[in-house]
């Protein structure tokens, strides 16, 4: 080995030392934000908005099953959309209206709930609602049901881009206070 490359060497495990350091100071910076994200969501502004798109989502989610129900009440159908749509709702109603009287609660002391309880409750029902609002619209027509289905994880990835963005620029700003 000659003297040059002790050089290289000693040069490319410095810039490797650099590197690592700026890696552990960017992983550090986001593990904070992470952690300012998930209290913000817990309680604060973030908690309190929260909170109150939950109402927004259960009471739709409500409306909608009703007024679907009220067109399987009439005419009965054999049809297996229908029934899936049916039972789907059956299960999602009951659960909504638990969660409503949940949100307000929360509304009331103004944070979220940490009940595991709660969050399946969330889960079954709004994935019931969903299961439902597809079944039915498959019901009427499958390309419907299939239109729905799309359109909904579209939906999806809009809201959870634009909530990701919003609080990444929260995070900046607050990063930015002295």
């Amino acid at each position: 080995m000659g003297e040059d490359s002790a050089e290289e060497q000693a040069r490319i495990a410095q810039e490797a030392t650099r590197q690592a350091l700026e890696a552990g100071a960017i992983a550090d910076r986001l593990e904070a934000q992470a952690s300012r994200a998930t209290a913000n969501t817990l309680t604060g502004k973030g908690g309190a908005e929260a909170v109150r798109q939950s109402g927004l989502i259960y009471g739709g989610l409500i409306g909608i099953a009703v007024v679907m129900v009220q067109g399987f009440l009439e005419a009965p159908s054999h049809d297996p959309s229908a029934r899936v749509s049916v039972i789907a709702f059956s299960v999602a109603i009951p659960l909504l209206a638990a969660l409503v009287m949940v949100n307000r609660q929360e509304t009331f002391r103004g944070r979220r709930t940490p009940s595991v309880s709660v969050t399946i409750a969330q889960v079954v029902a709004q994935g019931a609602a969903f299961v439902g609002l597809v079944a039915g619209f498959w019901h009427i027509d499958w390309i419907a049901g299939v239109a729905l289905l799309a359109a909904a994880f579209v939906g999806l990835f809009v809201h959870s881009a634009g909530w990701w963005r919003l609080e990444r620029e929260e995070d900046s700003s607050q990063d930015a206070e002295p």
